[in-house]
């Protein structure tokens, strides 16, 4: 097993972005990262997504987010340089860096390959830190990234990167539910919102062979989903439009970071059918009970998922040419992509390009 990285005194400086703090626009910032280590690679970071959550935590909005904060975990470059004991890359590979950079490898979780439940601490990839408990972990909206071999992604070449990046995040969010839900060919799938975790949703789970419907509020997204893969779409403030979509559903992947009626969409599972939480409203969303004893129905979250199921995820893309929908920006317009998000106006993600730095 490999010792997890010790700090030494010699830095490399870096270029990027930062929240100075809570709900303040974003703005150049110069900071340091360790150099490597014997297992560490640096990586150059050519793009890097921006997630709903990279908002959520940059204006504090779930609390306890830590400050000046360099947002970013959808992370894909090109290695630069590697550690003396590094096996698995090589100076010109394509690496991507997912939600968290290290865990304590030794509990139950860790050993399962689920290092995001780490029972010692999780160091996710920003608002967070490394294993000494003391060292802050800076995230993507950077030129640079050090991190462990055993915590940094393969990715195929011959990708396009900036397609890829958001796999990292919107990817795994949503494979690691279909696949641990055994989702299969002649299922019905809904994809709740049709942001830059649905599409991705929905994308995956028609690549599986399901039945997907897609439920949004937004009409004017009925064309988009049927290009993406959904076989049908309800618009959910329609007069009637949920209850004749009653008891229809194997599984429901609900990616909404908003308050919205849970109970409703409850009542559109089939026995034993299964609601899976992976968007997360900063306020809690009230469930009656008998919306899951009618139906032994399941409430579920699910978050990400560990290093070996990301790598599978990303393997199983390159193979079936999933990729996300996005629009590249530079880095001086992440404030307006920002604001653009929180209004819903981006099909289907924004991808940062580094090299504007």
């Amino acid at each position: 097993m490999v010792p997890p990285p010790t700090y030494n005194d010699i830095m490399i400086d870096v270029k990027g972005y930062c929240a100075p703090r809570p709900a303040a626009p974003l703005e150049p910032f110069q900071f340091q990262r360790r150099d490597l280590g014997p297992h560490d690679v640096l990586i150059d970071i050519l793009y890097c997504g921006i997630c709903h959550s990279d908002v959520h935590q940059a204006r504090n909005e779930w609390g306890e987010s830590s400050f000046p904060m360099v947002p970013g975990h959808e992370i894909a470059g090109r290695v630069a340089r590697v550690g003396s004991k590094v096996r698995r890359f090589k100076p010109g590979d394509n690496a991507g860096v997912g939600c968290f950079v290290d865990s304590c490898r030794r509990c139950p979780n860790c050993k399962k390959s689920e290092e995001q439940f780490c029972d010692v601490h999780t160091a996710f990839t920003y608002s967070s830190t490394e294993m000494d408990l003391k060292t802050p972990t800076y995230g993507g909206y950077s030129s640079e990234i050090v991190v462990d071999e055993n915590y940094t992604l393969k990715i195929p070449p011959k990708l396009p990167l900036e397609r890829v990046a958001p796999l990292l995040c919107a990817g795994i969010t949503t494979y690691s539910p279909l696949r641990h839900w055994k989702v299969k060919r002649g299922q019905r799938v809904g994809v709740v919102g049709l942001g830059g975790l649905g599409h991705m949703a929905v994308k995956l789970a028609a690549s599986l062979g399901a039945d997907v419907t897609v439920f949004s509020r937004s009409a004017h997204k009925k064309l988009d989903a049927m290009k993406l893969g959904a076989e049908h779409f309800a618009i959910t403030t329609e007069d009637n439009a949920m209850k004749k979509l009653s008891k229809r559903f194997d599984v429901i992947i609900d990616t909404v970071s908003a308050s919205h009626d849970v109970d409703v969409l409850l009542g559109t599972l089939r026995v034993e059918g299964t609601l899976v939480m992976v968007g997360a409203s900063p306020d809690p969303l009230p469930v009656a009970p008998f919306s899951l004893i009618m139906g032994r129905k399941r409430l579920a979250g699910s978050l990400i998922g560990g290093i070996r199921e990301t790598q599978e995820m990303l393997d199983y893309c390159a193979d079936k040419k999933v990729f996300s929908d996005v629009e590249v920006i530079p880095a001086a317009k992440i404030n307006e992509a920002y604001e653009r998000l929180t209004k819903g106006n981006v099909r289907y993600r924004f991808v940062i390009d580094l090299k504007t730095l």
